[in-house]
Order: structure tokens, then sequence, then C-alpha cells
């Protein structure tokens, strides 16, 4: 019964760090290693770390069916919408340049944007074959 506490308050401590992680990986995969799928999959892994520590039915609580589809759907609108943004603006799909006055700021942006919608989509991903895989997909 000692261990099941301690691996509880170890996942306390390490679940928020684990989500800042990826955050990190996911805003700074422009500047060097990481981005959109690897922030995706740290992230998913902290609800992961959740259900195994703390069980699949009160994880999905916490995540229900209907929030990890929604993340599949809104990751790929937003990569899609990206792209479509550039040919309204005057460029080729994912043409990132024509999206801001300058053409350096619109690859940035752009760049941030397709990197934010993929790892949404990779994250709202791996959190439903993990769900699926545990007879929780509902």
């Amino acid at each position: 019964m000692e261990s099941k506490s301690i691996l509880r308050v170890t996942a306390k401590l390490l679940i928020p760090l684990i989500l800042l992680f990826a955050l990190y990986v996911q805003f700074h995969g422009d500047f060097g290693p990481g981005g959109g799928f690897q922030a995706g999959v740290i992230f998913a892994s902290a609800f992961i770390l959740y259900a195994l520590i703390f069980g699949v039915d009160t994880a999905r609580k916490v995540i229900p069916a209907w929030v990890s589809r929604t993340m599949l759907a809104a990751g790929v609108t937003l990569y899609a919408s990206v792209g479509i943004a550039g040919i309204v603006m005057g460029g080729h799909y994912l043409d990132y340049s024509v999206l801001a006055h300058e053409a350096t700021h619109g690859q940035h942006l752009g760049i941030s944007l397709i990197e934010f919608g993929v790892g949404t989509t990779v994250a709202g991903a791996m959190i439903t074959i993990f769900f699926t895989f545990a007879g929780q997909d509902r």
C-alpha cells in the first residue's frame, strides 16, 4: 500500500513537469531539436502516466473521449487552415511568407502554427490510441 502512495505522490510532482517540458519542446522546436511531433508525444505521456498510476477510469474523467477527438480534429484543421490562408493571401499552399508584413515573420508564424497543429494532433492520437487499447474509448 505504501508503494502505491509513493507512486501517486511522485506522479503528482512529475506530471506538471512533463507538461511544462512538452511546452518547452513545442515552442523551442523552431530553434533547436523538437517540435510538434515530439511535444505531442511528451504531452500525451503525462496523461498516460496519470492513467497508469491513478487508473484508466479516473484518467478518462480528466480527459474524456470528446476532448481527445476534438484535439485530433483541431490539430488537422489548424494545419490545413494555415495552408489555405497562404493561398487566400496570394501565395501557395503552406507558403508562410505571405502570412505577415515581413517574410521572416510570416515564416515564423506559419511554422509555429503548423507545429502547434501537429503537436495537438499527435497528442490527441496518442491519448486516443492508449484509451482504445485500454478498452475505455467511449
